[in-house]
């Protein structure tokens, strides 16, 4: 759980700043644009594209993070919230390891992912 309360915090860093790098906004929009990546189903949906990438080690790191007791929100999905908290301990563990250049490839592959996503729904 430790590797997963780091890897929460790296995670929405990495999502702040790149929202940031898309213009200014009203600080509400911000911290709403913020939610929607940072929210468990949205983090799940990034470690699916994502999973086929990790290493052996990464993918252990994951099942050890999603498989750990937590406490599950009443109105979250348990499976998804599972791989979030996998996937907070994959980043967990990439920054304490100072590996930030894997984090950073595998954060631009969801973020990637995402936007394009997102524009083709825009369009």
């Amino acid at each position: 759980m430790v590797l997963a309360y780091i890897g929460d915090a790296v995670y929405e860093l990495m999502v702040r700043t790149k929202i940031l790098e898309s213009g200014n906004a009203p600080v509400q929009k911000l911290h709403q644009m913020t939610v929607h990546h940072v929210c468990a189903s949205a983090q799940a949906e990034g470690y699916h594209q994502i999973e086929t990438l990790l290493t052996e080690e990464e993918s252990a790191i994951f099942r050890r993070g999603r498989n750990t007791h937590n406490n599950i929100p009443k109105n979250a999905d348990p499976a998804t919230y599972r791989a979030a908290t996998g996937l907070e301990a994959l980043f967990g563990y990439l920054y304490v390891k100072g590996d930030t250049l894997r984090l950073e490839q595998l954060f631009s592959i969801i973020w990637n992912d995402r936007s394009e996503v997102l524009n083709h729904t825009e369009n």
